[in-house]
């Protein structure tokens, strides 16, 4: 008899164990990445707030992060050019946002919206993590180049592992045609320089290439303009 029973509780314990296990295999794997990118202006935050929205009417549960650096209209939410908000998590990096929301709370979660991804250096650890281990789906907006058509962050490393990727285009501001381009209407050298329009403005390849010169031989002028004057200090200086 007791041998029956311990043997009946070996049975429930596998049962159990076995029921865990197919429950985890359902979870991973079960989960999905898809990637909004392009230039600035070319509407890439309503874009994901559309499909946001889309998920919540729908009964799933949603978190909205984007990068701390992006303050420019407001520090706990995502903002579109056009003013459209929704409440979202500022974060320096992905991969603490379960602590901080709380394990229970994340787990509870079907989709995850990140804003401004290029600003996450952590983004491709991240959705796998989200997407392949937990089961959820993550829906990515970015920039997938800087204002030298360069890539920008990691949002270029997650195509390999998404499900779907949109690339959209804005609105050329010099002559009307799809702006693949941003451009950078300063003279600043930084990969980030957080700005709107009075730093960047989305432009065909065209204008791209033509204001591109045009900034360059600005920047030659006032490098020379900065470098007399610093010249005429000196000689000033010395005769003092």
């Amino acid at each position: 008899m007791a041998a029956l029973k311990a043997s009946f509780m070996l049975r429930t314990l596998d049962s159990d164990v076995s029921g865990d296990v197919i429950a985890d295999q359902v979870q991973r794997g079960s989960g999905a990445i898809h990637v909004i990118m392009g230039p600035m202006f070319s509407g890439k935050s309503t874009s994901l707030l559309r499909r946001i929205k889309s998920e919540i009417s729908v009964g799933r549960s949603v978190a909205m992060l984007k990068s701390s650096k992006d303050t420019r209209y407001a520090k706990d939410s995502v903002v579109t050019h056009d003013g459209i908000g929704f409440p979202c998590w500022a974060l320096p990096d992905l991969m603490s946002f379960p602590e901080k929301f709380g394990q229970d709370a994340y787990d509870k979660l079907d989709v995850i919206g990140i804003d401004e991804a290029q600003f996450f250096g952590d983004l491709y650890e991240f959705c796998c993590k989200v997407a392949d281990d937990d089961g959820k789906t993550v829906i990515v907006a970015g920039l997938d180049g800087d204002y030298l058509r360069r890539r920008f962050g990691a949002i270029l490393d997650i195509i390999p592992i998404a499900d779907s990727v949109t690339k959209l285009t804005a609105r050329c501001e010099v002559c009307g045609q799809k702006g693949f381009f941003t451009l950078r209407k300063t003279c600043d050298t930084r990969t980030e320089l957080i700005g709107g329009a009075d730093v960047y403005m989305p432009v065909c390849r065209k204008h791209y290439i033509n204001n591109q010169i045009v900034i360059k031989a600005s920047k030659k002028v006032l490098d020379s303009d900065k470098a007399r004057a610093e010249s005429r200090v000196e000689a000033a200086a010395a005769m003092v």
